[in-house]
């Protein structure tokens, strides 16, 4: 188990130390609570290129959390993270075969600290440092596999004024979660002294929207610097603002603004509203615009960026069933900025949260430069018929420009589907299969790349 050096830790003890009397209380009042998590994946690569590359995988893991009960506003909580292989191809090394995303480096067990910090709570205000777990539009936990990503941060809330949540704070590390460890090869570009031009023609950017100087492949379980992960310098980390407005019915409004020192600042914004059809109670139509715009500070490490994107989302409710249509556009590259990289105007996330509108399951094209992409999705849950099933299918389709990185114009597609069942009989149980069908995800000069891939996950929450 990695050994735990986190400031927040010793701060915690101390304040304990003061309130002695009470601590008692604290620990014999806390709360337990985690989730056992089965996981298995199947992912059979396809297309023109000849790839037979058949992936395969099974892990049994999840994650185990305690909190205090708080003394005059104060708690502390820990929680521990493991996945481990189970019925797996005796060679874990073999990536043709075992598909990496379920385990930490070299594809082995692994189990750590993945939460611990203190949180005080004084009437509406409260503070969050250490260790923890966040979900923001630019910088979340991309929940897709066995272990999540994690955030080392000192995060302050408030919600003095109605319809009002003000968040200020400061985000200094990055656990990358094991989805990110599919990609791991692309990044031995980069680490190889090779150009970010390079790792997006091999479909990095195209993967993660932004990309990293890290190997992904054996990061997982570590926290690192916020800079070092992105561009392989150390930085001073993130720091973050937003202010999200519900004051006015069936309306959110919402603006972030992260400024990530010596790389880039990101600002989001976000509007959706619903209402109710004049011509049927019965549906609910909504509308959603979003906008994303990035700009290099500091000495620029992330080199020249200037990109913005949009988005729009239009949908209806009626009774169970769900759906809507969704486009999204990213600015264009010129023929120089491409040859420079293609990142001038692509919109980089290296620190997960992706929120886009148009995003697939795995396909996350959407924010490469010049980007046209489109999604239709509908879902339906079957309450009304007695079990509690949801299902939902979508289709998206990315048109990128020929200066988006790859050298090429062409279009990329993914189809999907996800299916969740809670059983009546079993309280916190979820049954979830998953599926997506990406097709020319990667083209190049030997053809084109895509897979089909199935997922089986057991989650049951405690």
């Amino acid at each position: 188990m990695k050994k735990i050096t986190l400031s927040a830790v010793a701060l915690g003890l101390l304040v304990s130390a003061n309130a002695a009397d009470s601590l008692s209380t604290m620990f014999s009042e806390g709360k337990a609570s985690g989730q056992i998590r089965e996981f298995s994946v199947d992912r059979e690569y396809q297309g023109s290129a000849g790839n037979t590359t058949h992936r395969r995988a099974n892990a049994i893991g999840g994650h185990l959390k305690f909190e205090t009960a708080d003394y005059k506003g104060l708690s502390f909580a820990t929680a521990f993270y493991t996945t481990n292989g189970f019925l797996n191809d005796t060679d874990y090394t073999d990536t043709s075969k075992v598909d990496p995303t379920l385990f930490g480096p070299g594809n082995e067990n692994l189990s750590f600290i993945g939460e611990v910090y203190f949180n005080y709570k004084y009437e509406k205000t409260n503070f969050k440092a250490g260790r923890q777990t966040l979900e923001t539009p630019m910088a979340g936990g991309d929940d897709a596999r066995m272990i999540r990503s994690l955030f080392e941060a000192y995060m302050l809330t408030n919600t003095d004024i109605d319809g009002v949540t003000l968040t200020a704070g400061h985000i200094q590390g990055f656990s990358q979660g094991t989805f990110g460890r599919v990609y791991s090869g692309y990044n031995n570009v980069i680490d190889g002294g090779g150009s970010v031009a390079s790792a997006q023609a091999n479909g990095l950017l195209a993967v993660t929207g932004g990309y990293s100087y890290v190997d992904t492949k054996n990061n997982v379980g570590d926290f690192v610097n916020m800079g070092t992960y992105a561009i392989g310098q150390k930085t001073d980390g993130v720091s973050v603002a937003s202010v999200v407005y519900t004051g006015i019915e069936n309306l959110k409004l919402q603006l972030w603004d992260y400024y990530a020192y010596d790389l880039m600042n990101v600002i989001y914004a976000q509007a959706d509203y619903s209402w109710t059809c004049l011509l049927s109670d019965a549906v609910k139509p909504y509308a959603a615009v979003q906008f994303i715009r990035e700009d290099n500070v500091g000495k620029d490490l992330a080199g020249d960026v200037n990109s913005m994107y949009w988005g729009a989302k239009l949908g209806a409710k009626v009774e169970n069933f769900n759906a809507y249509i969704a486009y999204s556009q990213t600015g264009e590259n010129s023929a120089a900025e491409a040859a420079a990289g293609g990142t001038a105007n692509a919109i980089l996330t290296p620190w997960g949260g992706m929120s886009a509108f148009t995003q697939g399951m795995v396909t996350r094209h959407m924010y490469l430069a010049g980007t046209k992409a489109s999604k239709v999705a509908a879902s339906y849950n079957f309450k009304g018929f007695g079990p509690d099933l949801s299902t939902l299918a979508y289709y998206t389709s990315f048109d990128m420009h020929e200066n988006s990185g790859y050298g090429i114009a062409r279009t990329a597609t993914e189809a999907g589907y996800d299916i969740i069942y809670y059983p009546e009989a079993v309280k916190g149980l979820q049954l979830r299969t998953r599926a997506n069908f990406p097709r020319s995800f990667h083209e190049g000069a030997t053809g084109t790349t895509g897979w089909s891939e199935y997922r089986l996950i057991v989650n049951y929450n405690f």
